[in-house]
């Protein structure tokens, strides 16, 4: 492994730890958090000291624990979300089973971590982690500095603002003077700032560290309206007690390219992880399923299913894994439609219509690769 030093200030360490949702537990009120601020030294100089992987390292770690380590949310329904007994279910979830039914045939040679917005970027640093699939936003600065490299978009969303629907507002315009409750640390605050600043708009941010105390304020009517990705409000109205009194305004802030994050120096590790996600394309492209998938390949003759399906092999081999890791992939977990449609299609409570996240043939953005 190679060791890098990475001299940062514990203020520039804070502001990387930009969230898109979901975090920790306890929640300050804004003049709490302002006069916390305001007391705060100024930041000390320290030493953040990172391993990065070499090339095949990280799968040969993955096989010899026999599971894949995957840092999920546990906050938000149809993302990352932990249930009473413990199991984890959701979108990003998903996910990791899709790349531990690759690697082990396994979908459930998966380890789930939950993380908080804050303890992220570190986890993954420290290699506690082998993958981040936690609904994060892909920023410049995120795929510069935090030793680590965003594998492709999973769920292309944007920030949004939801309100009561009895309030009259329309507009963010109609927020002027209002209270806007946001998480800390991500870049939903960050992007409401800057939003707010370009339109000319005052209002007062109340600012919680837990996605859940965040949103809690906002049942409580602390604030006017309640801002994060859309597909973080979608979570949320289904979360309150009567979904129907609240309305996600028609704005959208910001591009939010949210997608699976591994660490620097391991290209074999980043292609098994990038090409899990293109394989859930190519499935949903060719009308391959969980179903039918046996069937088709069983019959196929395309050589671009064949190569797919590891009936024409060298496709496994040139990854490090067997000839069949998409097939287990696809018969185990499903490809990307079954995989949206099981946490977010129209027979989940939170429903988000495909729009951008279809096949590049449905007007979408989605698009694979030539397995070849």
């Amino acid at each position: 492994m190679r060791k890098s030093l990475l001299f940062v200030s514990l203020l520039v360490v804070a502001s990387m730890l930009l969230a898109a949702c979901g975090a920790p537990a306890a929640s300050e009120a804004p003049a709490e958090a302002a006069a916390t601020e305001a007391a705060a030294p100024a930041p000390a100089q320290t030493v953040l000291e990172v391993t990065v992987p070499g090339y095949g390292e990280t799968l040969k770690a993955v096989q010899e624990r026999g599971k894949v380590v995957c840092g999920v949310n546990a906050q938000v329904p149809g993302f990352g979300f932990v249930d009473s007994a413990g199991v984890f279910s959701g979108f990003d979830v998903d996910f990791c089973r899709a790349l531990a039914a690759g690697i082990f045939g396994d979908p459930d040679a998966v380890e789930f971590r939950a993380l908080t917005s804050s303890e992220r970027f570190t986890a993954l640093q420290a290699g506690e982690i082998d993958v981040l699939s936690r609904n994060t936003t892909w920023t410049l600065t995120r795929d510069t500095e935090l030793t680590g490299n965003f594998v492709h978009t999973m769920f292309y969303d944007g920030q949004g603002m939801m309100v009561a629907a009895d309030s009259g507002f329309t507009t963010l315009k109609d927020l002027e003077g209002g209270t806007i409750c946001v998480q800390t640390g991500t870049t939903t605050e960050l992007n409401l700032a800057d939003v707010m600043a370009a339109e000319g708009i005052s209002y007062t941010p109340a600012v919680f560290e837990d996605s859940n105390a965040t949103l809690a304020a906002y049942a409580e009517g602390r604030c006017d309206a309640i801002t994060t990705d859309k597909s973080g409000l979608v979570s949320n109205r289904a979360s309150l007690p009567d979904p129907a009194a609240h309305v996600i305004m028609d704005v959208t802030m910001s591009k939010e390219p949210l997608g699976p994050m591994v660490r620097h120096g391991d290209d074999q590790w980043f292609d098994i992880v990038q090409w899990t996600a293109f394989a859930l394309f190519t499935a949903e492209e060719y009308g391959i399923t969980s179903a039918n998938v046996d069937d088709v390949k069983a019959s196929a003759t395309d050589p671009n299913i064949m190569r797919l399906l590891g009936t024409e092999p060298g496709m496994g081999a040139k990854l490090g894994l067997s000839e069949e890791w998409a097939y287990n992939i696809i018969k185990l977990v499903g490809n990307y439609e079954e995989l949206y449609n099981r946490s977010l299609g129209p027979d989940t409570p939170t429903f988000i219509p495909r729009g951008f996240n279809s096949l590049y043939t449905d007007g979408g953005l989605l698009y694979a690769p030539p397995f070849r």
